[in-house]
C-alpha cells in the first residue's frame, strides 16, 4: 500500500507539471515556430505552422481533460499500472517539452512528444473508464 500512496501524488504532480509546460508553450510558441521555418519564410508559412502547433497543443489539453477526469473520478487513482505509466509518460514529456521550449526545437518534435507521452496514458485511461463504467468492473 505504501507504493500506491506515494504513486498518487507523484502522478498528480507530473501531470500538473506537464500541463503547466504546455500552457507556457502556448504563450511563447513564436520562437519554436520560427525555429522550424527557413530563414526566408513567408507569413503564410508562419501562420500554417503556428496553426499546426496550436492544434497539437490543443489535442494535448484535450487528453489532459480525459486523464484528469479519470483520475479525479477515482477510476484510475489507485491503479498501479496506470499510475506508473502516467507518471513515467508525463515526467518524460515534462523534460522533453522543457528542452523543446528552452532550446527552441523544431515544432514537429511536439507531435512526437504528444504521440508518445500523452496519447498512450489517455488511451489506457479511456479503457479503464470503459471497464469501470461500461462493464461495471470494480476500480483497482
Amino acid at each position: 500500500m505504501a507504493v500506491i500512496s506515494s504513486l498518487v501524488p507523484a502522478r498528480f504532480l507530473t501531470i500538473t507539471s506537464h500541463l503547466v509546460i504546455v500552457i507556457t508553450i502556448f504563450w511563447s510558441r513564436d520562437n519554436n515556430v520560427k525555429a522550424g521555418l527557413p530563414l526566408d519564410f513567408s507569413l503564410e508559412q508562419y501562420d500554417k505552422e503556428d496553426a499546426n502547433l496550436v492544434v497539437g497543443l490543443s489535442v494535448t489539453l484535450g487528453l489532459f481533460v480525459i486523464e484528469l477526469g479519470g483520475f479525479f473520478s477515482g477510476v484510475s487513482m489507485f491503479n498501479c499500472s496506470q499510475g506508473l505509466l502516467s507518471t513515467a509518460a508525463h515526467a518524460s514529456a515534462s523534460v522533453a517539452l522543457l528542452f523543446f521550449l528552452f532550446e527552441q526545437w523544431d515544432y514537429d518534435i511536439c507531435w512526437w512528444i504528444l504521440a508518445i507521452c500523452s496519447v498512450l496514458p489517455a488511451l489506457v485511461e479511456i479503457m479503464l473508464c470503459i471497464a469501470v463504467f461500461g462493464m461495471k468492473k470494480k476500480p483497482l
